[in-house]
């Protein structure tokens, strides 16, 4: 039998954080996506214990100021993409007054940590999500286009297809045939 499961990623890190914090006995506070504050400072080793204990799952603990911004650009454009209505929001805007700095100088510090751009970023993450739509909502590619804030479901398809190498349509067709073949 199989099943096909929706989830909140920005969930599920959260209670994965919280989880492997409680067993190593750390005391804290969520301050955000990502972000907590340790009610006392940890040991150079106890560091480095945290360090290796969520780094084979994807974590990592970042000290640099720079990396600590682009880590709140990625997770305030994770939550932008991930809002059931996202239409209201142009990125730019919404990246500037969440995290208090004007947009170009957010665009300057993620592309030169990354030496990629947030556009770029976004474009993924759009992508990532109206692949995880297709799959578990089955929705339709105007439905998707119109929820991501695409002006056109054109528009979706030529960024799906540059960033996937295959059309939204192939990409249905391909998931279409592997249900089938399930059954």
């Amino acid at each position: 039998m199989k099943l096909f499961i929706k989830f909140d990623i920005n969930t599920i890190c959260s209670l994965f954080l919280k989880q492997k914090l409680e067993e190593e006995k750390m005391n804290f506070t969520t301050l955000g996506f990502g972000e907590i504050e340790l009610d006392e400072n940890l040991s150079v080793e106890a560091l480095e214990t945290l360090k290796n204990n969520l780094g084979p799952f994807g974590f990592e603990v970042v000290e640099n100021q720079k990396s600590v911004l682009v880590q709140k650009i990625k997770d305030a454009i994770i939550e932008l993409v991930y809002m059931d209505d996202n239409n209201n929001f142009k990125s730019s805007v919404f990246l500037a007054e969440k995290l208090n700095h004007s947009y170009g100088y957010l665009s300057n510090v993620f592309s030169e940590v990354t030496y990629s751009s947030i556009e770029n970023f976004i474009i993924l993450q759009k992508i990532e999500r109206a692949k995880q739509l297709m799959l578990v909502n089955e929705m339709s590619l105007t439905e998707i286009a119109f929820l991501l804030n695409y002006s056109s479901v054109a528009h979706l398809s030529t960024q799906f297809k540059n960033t996937t190498g295959i059309t939204p349509s192939a990409f249905q067709r391909i998931i279409k045939k592997r249900r089938e073949n399930l059954k």
